[in-house]
């Protein structure tokens, strides 16, 4: 059997020798020291269909709001919760869940989803911006920013919203089920404050006596009832509010057994440790034909309480809104809109007491079936499993296992066992998340310090899938609505200027403050507060 013939051209001057795969190693052989790689060029399949069989996939999915690139092949990477789930049916719930260390882009990233979904025709909805980092996109957009503080506004939790309206437009069981949820989430906002007031949740009779107490409210009262109201009823001691406390027709047994009810009522509505901000009539009731941010940046960091039940207030009504948009669109009566909704910080809420894990979870397990895309973010599996009670850190883990997909920014080596408890990791992948982390490197020629080497870059996560290393690179316009140091903008009076990006990268200076300005007004001293008259002079 001859052996095959070979083709390789050879050199009839070198003997029947042939060249390296980098040609002739003597001098004069062209020897090449590098071989250079190959060009490539990216075009859609419209441009390089003629090109066949020379042209390759990206390998990365194409649907959805575009992020930016992959870190290993280069090609463009598209993602989003809602597309992924309607168009591309990559996953099984319009939901993400963010994680990384502070500084590393996490609200970036979100941020780049809820603009290319406005696009898309979806709403964003941020419901509680602590930093404020969504405020100048939702403005951009031509949405409505809600401002909530000591000071700043109001946001009534007894108030049902366009629950109201919408159940005049309604009939049958579409009416009673929105009133149904109108009064339940009411009812679970004024728990959840207690619960926060306390540090552990109304017992099981005091949540019998505010439903009750609520129905009698409702009966009773024309317009929109406050917190003030309920109180009210609580104290007048009505009779079905008495049968259902079993006071065994004993008055004195009544005023014994609601004294805690009715004290936590009056620190809500007394300007306690959660101030006014939930005591009052809101002053700017949410609209849902548009963007909307809750921008509560004016609340200190150390009120910790305060914060977490203004977030879970702004979550609460959200989620109410747009419960009454899809219940009016299920009836032909409005278009069907779509929302995302953003909830950072997610742990704030989480350890400000025992129970409100169940409502969070109450809130967020809703969302596929009622048309909404959910963004929750927080830094660290730590973060959820640091609750006190077993029970509270299991049902918070399952925020992360039930999320369509999960999106992992830098994070520390020891993260990785809770995390891959939850989400399956390769050592390659967690060792690239921990390299993200890492702290710049200092510039000796600069004198300052480089871009941490994780910013931007983001491992995405969906089942036991491989997951897809992204960075996310910010436009000239994104860059001037994502600036986090507007405060240091100052010119050599020490007046603060209003600066924009131009197309080039350098800065150009717009106006200049003036400090009558109501936005550069400093927070209120949180050591301060106003007491409201309930008829006792403090």
């Amino acid at each position: 059997m001859s052996k095959k013939k070979d083709k390789t051209p050879v050199d009839p001057n070198r003997g029947g020798k042939r060249p390296g795969p980098r040609g002739w190693p003597n001098p004069g052989g062209g020897y090449s020291t590098y071989v250079q790689a190959a060009d490539e060029w990216r075009g859609t399949t419209v441009q390089v269909c003629g090109m066949w069989p020379f042209a390759a996939g990206t390998g990365s999915p194409m649907v959805g709001v575009p992020i930016g690139r992959n870190i290993i092949s280069g090609a463009t990477m598209c993602c989003d919760p809602i597309s992924w789930f309607m168009r591309a049916k990559l996953i099984s719930n319009p939901s993400m869940f963010v994680l990384g260390k502070p500084g590393l882009g996490k609200s970036t990233i979100t941020r780049r989803m809820a603009l290319g979904l406005a696009g898309y025709g979806v709403m964003p909805l941020v419901l509680g911006d602590l930093k404020p980092d969504y405020k100048d996109l939702v403005t951009a957009l031509g949405g409505q920013v809600i401002e909530l503080g000591r000071g700043r506004g109001h946001l009534n939790v007894l108030d049902p919203g366009e629950s109201r309206s919408a159940a005049l437009r309604l009939t049958g069981s579409a009416r009673q089920a929105i009133q149904a949820d109108a009064h339940g989430r009411r009812q679970t906002m004024v728990s959840a404050l207690i619960s926060i007031m306390r540090s552990a949740p109304p017992s099981d009779r005091e949540e019998t006596i505010l439903d009750e107490a609520l129905k009698v409210l409702d009966e009773r009262h024309e317009g929109t009832p406050v917190l003030r109201d309920l109180l009210q009823v609580v104290q007048e001691a009505p009779d079905r509010v008495r049968d259902v406390a079993l006071d065994r027709g004993s008055l004195d047994r009544y005023r014994q057994i609601t004294e805690g009810l009715e004290a936590s009522l009056i620190g809500l509505v007394g300007g306690g440790r959660l101030g006014e901000i939930f005591s009052e009539q809101t002053d700017n009731p949410m609209k849902m034909d548009r963007p909307v941010v809750f921008d509560v940046s004016n609340i200190d960091d150390s009120e910790t309480n305060l914060q977490a039940a203004v977030l879970l207030a702004c979550w609460s009504y959200g989620f109410g809104a747009v419960a009454v948009a899809q219940a009016l669109a299920d009836a032909g009566l409005e278009p069907r809109r779509h929302y995302f909704v953003i909830l950072d910080e997610l742990w704030r809420v989480l350890r400000a007491g025992r129970g409100l894990v169940d409502r969070v979870d109450a809130l967020t397990r809703l969302n596929r079936q009622r048309g909404v895309g959910m963004a929750m973010i927080s830094h660290t599996m730590s973060d959820l499993l640091a609750l006190e009670h077993s029970e509270d850190r299991m049902k918070a883990k399952g925020f992360v296992e039930r999320s369509g997909m999960v999106i992992c920014g830098g994070l520390p080596r020891a993260e990785m066992e809770n995390l891959t408890a939850v989400v399956p990791l390769s050592d390659e992948e967690q060792n690239m998340l921990i390299g993200w982390q890492d702290p710049p490197a200092w510039d000796p020629a600069t004198g300052e310090e480089a871009a941490p080497p994780g910013r931007g870059n983001f491992l995405i996560k969906v089942g036991g899938r491989p997951g897809i290393p992204v960075h996310v690179g910010l436009t000239s316009v994104e860059r001037e609505i994502n600036d986090t140091n507007k405060l240091w903008k100052t010119g050599d009076d020490g007046r603060p200027l209003k600066v924009e990006l131009k197309e080039d990268g350098t800065e150009e200076v717009i106006e200049e403050y003036t400090f009558d300005d109501p936005t550069m007004l400093p927070p209120p001293d949180p050591s301060t507060r106003v007491a409201a008259k309930i008829g006792v002079d403090e």
